[in-house]
């Protein structure tokens, strides 16, 4: 069940958007993330890219580049997808 953006979106039970600002008031970029907020952001990234989100937009999302996502998501054992789009294997008998 992927969440809609929508204008009911601030109301969701399972977080407020007043939560949201304060956990990426404390993800500025660069900063360090240590203890209970580096396991907290951990299990959020793991739930948004367990339900879909892609690693760039949950980068986009926190602040965050694209590679301290990825090593998050591999530190907390998530099993990563593969990339998405045309791949360049042979072709099918049908074409």
């Amino acid at each position: 069940m992927a969440r809609s953006a929508g204008r009911g979106d601030h109301e969701s039970p399972e977080r407020t958007s007043h939560e949201e600002a304060r956990v990426a008031e404390t993800l500025k970029k660069g900063s360090r993330v240590t203890g209970a907020a580096r396991d907290k952001l951990a299990a959020d990234l793991k739930k948004k890219y367990d339900g879909g989100a892609s690693i760039r937009a949950l980068a986009e999302e926190t602040g965050r580049s694209y590679g301290f996502v990825h090593r998050m998501l591999s530190e907390s054992g998530v099993t990563l997808r593969g990339r998405g789009g045309a791949t360049r294997g042979k072709k099918t008998a049908s074409n």
